[in-house]
């Protein structure tokens, strides 16, 4: 085992630390109070090869791996500005083409992707199917030589920033087992017949989240990703390093809010010492710190599992949970530190609870790899 990164992966870490520090986190706050999308950061990020540094290289990537997609993410959240389209975009999106899409579909996505001009969004969750895959609802139906999408999406992420999105859809059933036959679609995101509809959540985040009806919107035959019928094996291949890079940026708000809490902890002074030097402040951000540690180690033992054909169904599952909770820790020990200070704006940690909170919850629930680990770490009876 060798845990030292490479020049190539130090190189890229300092580089995106660079450009992200450049606008920090008054810039994220900006945007998300005006409304506006971190549009700036995500082009230069683009122009870099930072957004397509684990597609391949034929298709205007860095051909690398989901490795350094992580210190992507990790290091734009480290910065303050963490990018809840880069588990989405890259991630699923980039890497379902990457895996699955004709030579066509690549040609005309992944460049685009690759150099931040275009973004795609994603869409599995329904309102009445939650985490059950086998309920999905929303139809295609073959016509002659296109499909008809008909259904609801629930809580899709960036609608509003994206050129088209990856639908999975029930292209038909089981007989033996009476479960959903999945395939997936890319569809313009302005497509006629497909409404958006957002919804109102108590977030500070420039992303916005949405409702989609898909009202018998045509959608030309070659735009089928991959094997119709075959959607719900495929679309793992894009939710393990979804899960990856929830997990790489919940480690990027950690690490800020304790970069933060340290340095007021070593600067203020209240009774003639700094208040680090009591251990009533230091032992939780050291206790912080740990946890915070050991979630990044198994980020990157899950980020090299993928990258290595490893099954990394368990590792980024637990990735995703531990960074996840790190990360709130982390963040909460940083405002304790800050006392009233830790709710005021002008010190940007309480408008990221929203978001670390989501990373627990999203993209998959923390009951959900409990249930996981459960079942298929520890031979438990399954229990739903």
């Amino acid at each position: 085992m060798d845990f030292r990164p490479t020049d190539e992966q130090e190189l890229l870490r300092s580089s995106v630390a660079k450009i992200a520090g450049g606008y920090g986190h008054a810039y994220f706050q900006q945007r998300t109070a005006s409304g506006g999308k971190q549009d700036e950061l995500w082009r230069d990020l683009g122009a870099a090869g930072f957004l397509g540094v684990h597609l391949p290289e034929e298709f205007g990537g860095g051909g690398m791996g989901i490795a350094e997609l992580a210190i992507v993410c990790e290091e734009t959240a480290a910065a303050g500005c963490p990018l809840l389209l880069m588990l989405v975009s890259p991630a699923i999106c980039g890497t379902l083409l990457a895996k699955f899409g004709t030579g066509e579909q690549k040609g005309r996505f992944l460049p685009d992707m690759a150099a931040g001009r275009t973004k795609l969004a994603f869409a599995i969750t329904e309102p009445d199917a939650g985490s059950n895959s086998h309920r999905i609802a929303t139809a295609a139906r073959r016509e002659g030589d296109s499909w008809r999408l008909s259904g609801t999406k629930y809580y899709i992420s960036g609608v509003d920033e994206a050129a088209a999105i990856v639908v999975v859809a029930r292209t038909g059933t089981e007989q033996a087992t009476g479960r959903a036959r999945l395939s997936l679609f890319v569809v313009d995101s302005d497509a006629p017949g497909l409404e958006a509809a957002q919804i109102p959540v108590e977030i500070a985040a420039p992303e916005k989240q949405f409702t989609l009806f898909f009202d018998d919107v045509a959608v030309p035959a070659d735009r089928l990703l991959g094997t119709e019928g075959e959607g719900l094996r495929q679309v793992f291949e894009g939710l393990n390093p979804e899960r990856l890079m929830s997990a790489a940026v919940s480690c990027g708000i950690g690490r800020y809010a304790l970069s933060k809490a340290a340095a007021y902890a070593r600067g203020r002074s209240v009774w003639g010492e700094p208040i680090g030097s009591h251990q009533g402040v230091a032992h939780p951000l050291a206790k912080a710190k740990i946890e915070l540690e050991l979630a990044r180690l198994m980020l990157q033992k899950a980020a090299w599992s993928y990258d290595h054909g490893v099954d990394a169904g368990e590792t980024a599952n637990m990735a995703k949970y531990a960074a996840a909770e790190a990360a709130l820790a982390a963040l909460d020990e940083a405002m304790q530190t800050h006392g009233g200070n830790g709710f005021a704006s002008e010190f940007g940690l309480a408008d990221l609870w929203g978001t670390a909170r989501l990373l627990r919850t999203a993209p998959v629930s923390r009951e959900m790899i409990l249930n996981f680990v459960a079942e298929h770490s520890l031979g438990l009876p399954k229990s739903y």
